[in-house]
Order: C-alpha cells, then sequence, then structure tokens
C-alpha cells in the first residue's frame, strides 16, 4: 500500500500532466458532466505543522478565493443544494454547475470560509454532525493525529496483535499515523474508538474534548442559519461509519441526526451526508434508507462529476475533495474537468453499487 505522501506526489504529478496535455480542455466535453459538487472541511489561513496528516482536509481562505474564481472563469454557475434534482432532471439546462458543501460543522467555516464566500455572492451547504454542535462527539482522526504528535511512542493492541512504533520525529510519526489509520480503519468502529481513547489518555487529554475547540455549537448554528446563502444538511447523530453497523442503528443515526438539527435550528433538513462517505462507509443500504426517510439527496465522498444519469440515484450523489495538500491552479483545473475520475470510474460514469 502507498503512503499517504507518496499518494500526494502522484496526484500533484498528474494534475501537472493534465494540464501540461491541455486535457482538461480537450477531454470535458466527456469529462466534466453538468456539474460538480465540492466537498470543504476546514478553511484557516495557519500554515500546517511538520506533523499535520490530516492537512489535506485543511484549505487557506486563498485558496478557496481561487478555487471560486476559477469556477467562474471556466463557466460554472454555482448553485444550491437545492436546485441540484431539477438541474439533473435538465441536462440541456445549459452552463455546468457547481455545488459547495462543508462537512462536519467547524467553526473555522464561519470564520474563514464565510466571508470569502459572502464576497463572491454564492449559496453554500454545511453538514452538522449533531454531537459535535452538542460538543462532545469524537473527531477520532484528529485524536489520533494529536496523540501521536504528543507521543514519543505508541504501543496499543489491534485485534490479535501489538502495534509498538516511535513517534519521536515528524516523520516517525507520519508512518505511525498512516499505520494505525488504515489497521483501525479495517476493523470494527468499537475498536477504533476504544484504542484511539486509550490513545488520548496517553496522551494527556480526554478523549471527545476536540469538539468544543473546532466545531460550531447550537447557538453558533443558530445565528449562522439565519443567513439565507446557507443551507444546513445532516450528518447522523455521532459521525459513524455506517456501513459498519447494523440497519437499525444506521436508521437511527440518520433520522435523529435531522431530527436534532430541525428542532434546534426551526429549520427542514432537506439533505444528507454520510460520514466517510466511501464505499466501505456507504453503500446501496445506507443510500435506500436515506431515500426511506424522506431526504431529497445523500451525498457520498466517492468521487466523480454529475451526469444526467444521476437523477436517478439522487441518494447516491458523488462529490470532488478539494485537497489541501493540492492548493494549486493545476489541481483546480484537473478536477473541475473531471478528467481524474475517467480513470478512477473506469470510464463508468455512476458509481452507485
Amino acid at each position: 500500500m502507498l503512503s499517504s505522501r507518496t499518494k500526494h506526489r502522484v496526484f500533484a504529478t498528474g494534475f501537472r500532466a493534465i494540464q501540461a496535455l491541455g486535457a482538461d480542455r480537450w477531454l470535458t466535453p466527456a469529462s466534466r458532466g453538468l456539474g460538480v459538487i465540492l466537498t470543504f472541511h476546514h478553511v484557516s489561513p495557519d500554515p500546517p505543522p511538520a506533523f499535520a496528516p490530516n492537512r489535506l482536509l485543511s484549505i487557506t481562505p486563498d485558496f478557496l478565493d481561487l478555487t471560486l474564481r476559477e469556477l467562474d472563469a471556466r463557466g460554472f454557475e454555482v448553485i444550491g443544494l437545492d436546485a441540484v434534482p431539477e438541474r439533473l432532471a435538465e441536462p440541456d439546462y445549459g452552463p455546468p454547475f457547481a455545488v459547495l458543501t462543508f462537512d462536519d460543522g467547524y467553526r473555522d467555516n464561519v470564520a474563514h470560509a464565510r466571508p470569502v464566500l459572502a464576497r463572491h455572492g454564492v449559496p453554500w451547504t454545511l453538514f452538522v454532525t449533531s454531537a459535535f454542535a452538542d460538543q462532545t462527539g469524537r473527531l477520532w482522526w484528529l485524536e489520533l493525529e494529536r496523540a501521536i504528535a504528543r507521543l514519543d511512542r505508541v504501543r496499543i493492541e489491534i485485534g490479535a496483535r501489538t502495534v509498538d512504533l516511535p513517534t519521536r520525529s515528524p516523520g516517525e510519526k507520519a508512518i505511525a499515523f498512516d499505520a494505525l489509520y488504515r489497521d483501525l480503519r479495517g476493523g470494527t468502529e468499537p475498536e477504533l474508538l476504544a484504542r484511539i481513547a486509550g490513545l488520548c489518555r496517553q496522551a494527556g487529554f480526554a478523549p471527545g474534548r476536540i469538539a468544543s475547540e473546532l466545531c460550531l455549537s447550537w447557538s453558533e448554528l443558530r445565528e449562522l442559519a439565519g443567513d439565507p446563502a446557507v443551507t444546513i444538511g445532516a450528518h447522523t447523530v455521532s459521525h459513524p461509519m455506517l456501513a459498519k453497523h447494523p440497519e437499525a442503528f444506521a436508521a437511527r443515526e440518520i433520522a435523529e441526526g435531522r431530527a436534532r438539527i430541525e428542532a434546534a435550528l426551526d429549520r427542514s433538513v432537506r439533505h444528507l451526508s454520510y460520514p466517510v462517505g466511501d464505499p466501505g462507509s456507504a453503500g446501496p443500504r445506507e443510500f435506500e434508507l436515506a431515500r426511506s426517510l424522506g431526504f431529497a439527496s445523500g451525498v457520498t465522498t466517492r468521487p466523480g462529476h454529475l451526469f444526467a444519469g444521476h437523477a436517478g440515484h439522487l441518494h447516491a450523489l458523488p462529490r470532488v475533495s478539494v485537497n489541501g495538500c493540492h492548493q494549486s491552479r493545476a489541481a483546480l483545473a484537473g478536477l473541475l474537468s473531471g478528467v481524474p475520475f475517467l480513470a478512477w470510474n473506469r470510464g463508468r460514469r455512476l458509481n452507485v453499487a
């Protein structure tokens, strides 16, 4: 398996090759489709430290501004998520569209993204995890990063084996993070949460405290919900990888996550983002749950642009992640062209199984 650093070097080389060959222009008619839903997480001007394995989830306000200017230059119309079903049903509508979505409910989205978005006058969607708004949820991927950052060695039991790795330097910490992330993601979610909680305690902080530092509270969300440019969507109660759990648990997470938001903000919630959102976290069962529970759409993290065929799969919509490790015009050109996803999806326009 390639390390995260190697993967990012491969991606960067691919983006440069697409731009150099002009593939982002001449393949666009086949690859761009009707539009694209973009995924963001953190927006912050702060430079990442030497050890920052989750830096792919954070972009700068300047790069968000560049993204919006590039969308405009390439003829995309930025629309709200509510308008997507109609646009997919009318493939001859006109210009390609883009939708801006932000997952989890981070406070920096209001502090640093909202001013940029307001300056451009564009709508956007914030997907809220209700336990994060409670300030108690487990952002376990950030807990793992923080624990490794503080420790000089990590030693934990995963299944029947012991993982024991040095974490003195940024390089050693990156290797340990990649190994633990891979192994823990491959197991059950209860074990993942328990093992990372143990590392948190070893590192001197309580699991579950990061949400209060980083995520919008209910009072902050109520203020934001008054902005007509913002659509609030649901992102479950506790951010589980739904496909790893029994159906009743998944249905409860989806339904209660929406109910909590609607009660707290006094507004309807029509759209769902599946936590993690890859095929191992959300699949046909979850898509059917979202449909049966009355959501207008469900968005994944399966990479791809939107085509007319997605009108029949509104609860399995792909998105394109704007990656903090590739904050360049070349990367944007590749992502907005849709060219990389022709190869990723082996030429398929729909990836819903």
